[in-house]
């Protein structure tokens, strides 16, 4: 009869682990800002690190008229350039708090014009490997997307890509043109 007192404590221990493990967050764990430490994996939505999320700016937004007549042309609705591009460090996918604001001023005009999708696309610099490039790209595209929807557009609006470093923006082998390479670019694809 001795086991018995040790069989209780067993059950109590056990309970309190179950119970410990219950009422632990269920939230996922912040992202690693460089992905060299993290799975190839392309999840359908990215967690937003917490110490990333931060409300829009108080500041007043640049408007535009909710009744401006948009061109019908895709192209040329693109080259206008209504979606501003957000820049990325160096093997990084996390918003830079001017990227946040920019993002902010892209949700304000997407809410003003509903009937608008959008595409992001994720782009690297030339260093490191295709497809670390390819994976670091998607999930600049990825955070993008959440922010966006963060800031109350819907996702069903949104689709990414990646293309790492197979298109870019600015030719040269520098951080100069690095820097303008490391980036989410919008492209409007339905109006």
């Amino acid at each position: 009869m001795r086991s018995m007192p040790i069989l209780r404590l067993f059950l109590v221990l056990a309970a309190v682990g179950l119970m410990a493990t219950a009422c632990s967050s269920s939230r996922p764990q912040a992202p690693v800002e460089t992905v060299a430490q993290q799975p190839v994996v392309h999840p359908t939505a990215t967690p937003i690190p917490e110490e990333s999320v931060t409300q829009p700016t108080t500041e007043p937004v640049p408007s535009v008229a909710v009744h401006e007549e948009l061109p019908e042309d895709l192209k040329e609705l693109n080259r206008r350039g209504y979606l501003k591009d957000v820049f990325f460090d160096t093997d990084s996918y996390a918003l830079k708090p001017e990227a946040r604001e920019t993002l902010a001023t892209d949700a304000a005009w997407m809410s003003q014009h509903p009937s608008i999708k959008i595409l992001i696309e994720g782009h690297c610099d030339e260093r490191n490997t295709r497809e670390y490039n390819l994976a670091l790209g998607q999930r600049r595209a990825d955070a993008t997307r959440d922010y966006l929807v963060f800031l109350g557009v819907s996702p069903d609006r949104i689709q990414t890509i990646s293309y790492g470093e197979e298109r870019p923006f600015a030719l040269g082998h520098n951080e100069a043109a690095w820097q303008l390479n490391r980036r989410a670019h919008f492209v409007i694809v339905a109006r």
